[in-house]
């Protein structure tokens, strides 16, 4: 009898952490990576955004009732050299005069299965607003989780590269963004 106790009081320790799910609650910026590739007369080119800042409430038990606000800095693009930054934020690509931030306003979560889940929303940019879904994966961790996913953006539709830029054999149309954001956990 003594040992049916123990078993079933180690039991209930062990599920325990089951049935708390953890809810995701922020993203820590200084760890989390904002990536793109494009090609520019056929070869790839790596860069990446360096600020931005995002407001999250996951709860992977319960996705149709997550939130998620993503703003990035324009500015803070590094496309490789100090040239290719100042021709970016001038008029023709993100007028950052005009328009210094890209933003991402989730609409809805669902899950894929396993830790996938598809997140929509509205990407607003330069001043053009497109709904847009893209699958990540969640991989919890100590305080928090990993959160990776990439999409392709469309720069025509968001008026990115106009003038002589809007040639896509100069620079292709599609843009591959990738990210790494890592949220913080709570229980």
């Amino acid at each position: 009898m003594r040992y049916k106790i123990i078993f079933v009081l180690l039991s209930g320790l062990a599920l325990t952490p089951l049935a708390h799910a953890l809810d995701y609650n922020g993203i820590q910026a200084d760890k989390s990576s904002l990536d793109f590739i494009y090609k520019q007369i056929g070869v790839p080119v790596d860069g990446h955004f360096k600020k931005f800042s995002a407001q999250l409430n996951f709860d992977p038990a319960k996705p149709a009732a997550a939130r998620a606000v993503f703003e990035l800095d324009l500015a803070s693009i590094d496309a490789g050299t100090d040239e290719a930054n100042d021709e970016v934020a001038g008029r023709d690509w993100f007028n950052t005069k005009a328009f210094p931030h890209a933003k991402f306003e989730s609409t809805g979560f669902k899950a894929l299965g396993g830790n996938r889940y598809e997140v929509s929303g509205k990407m607003s940019i330069k001043g053009h607003t497109i709904v847009v879904s893209t699958p990540f994966t969640l991989t919890p961790q100590a305080n928090g989780a990993a959160v990776d996913g990439s999409f392709v953006l469309k720069r025509a539709d968001y008026a990115i590269g106009e003038g002589s830029w809007s040639d896509f054999g100069t620079v292709a149309n599609e843009i591959q963004i990738k990210f790494h954001f890592q949220a913080m956990g709570g229980k």
